[in-house]
């Protein structure tokens, strides 16, 4: 099936575009052939818009918490060139 609609077929088709992106996924709707909207399924859309784990809580929860590890930058900048 389509996966592809004109925005007119797709407002005259609206329940089956629906049904369609909930079947076999997301569905664009141009606009003068031109990509203008996507159409997703509830669950497509819920799945994007998750938050992973917050970045904090990652760290925390790392094997490595507690880990002496040395931090410190170098502060040698390279060496000079002649250009």
């Amino acid at each position: 099936m389509e996966s592809q609609w004109q925005l007119q077929t797709a407002k005259n088709r609206l329940s089956h575009v629906v049904e369609q992106a909930h079947e076999r996924g997301p569905q664009t709707i141009t606009v003068h052939g031109r990509p203008a909207a996507v159409l997703l399924s509830y669950e497509e859309y819920k799945r994007l818009v998750a938050r992973g784990p917050r970045l904090s809580r990652f760290f925390a929860e790392s094997p490595l918490k507690g880990a002496k590890l040395d931090l410190t930058r170098s502060r040698e900048t390279g060496r000079d060139i002649q250009l």
